[in-house]
């Protein structure tokens, strides 16, 4: 699916710019120009960003150990 109509840049292309470490919309505009036209596609490249949507992997494989049995504790709960 298409984030930037204008430049033509997919969601894979900017989850590539932000798992190679682009953390702002800024870092994604000047990695593929994606935001740098009419501006409509910031919010979802916000979002994007770990606003809501797409978590960046390392970070994810970082919060891994802290959430290891969590499911564990949360069905014995109920």
């Amino acid at each position: 699916m298409y984030v930037c109509s204008c430049f033509g840049v997919t969601e894979a292309q900017v989850q590539r710019h932000v798992e190679d470490g682009a953390c702002t919309p800024r870092q994604i505009a000047s990695a593929c120009k994606a935001g740098t036209d009419c501006g409509s596609c910031v919010r979802r490249i916000q979002a994007m960003l770990g606003r809501g949507a797409l978590p960046r992997r390392d970070l994810v494989e970082r919060a891994a150990p802290a959430l290891a049995g969590f499911e564990d504790t949360a069905a014995a709960a109920a």
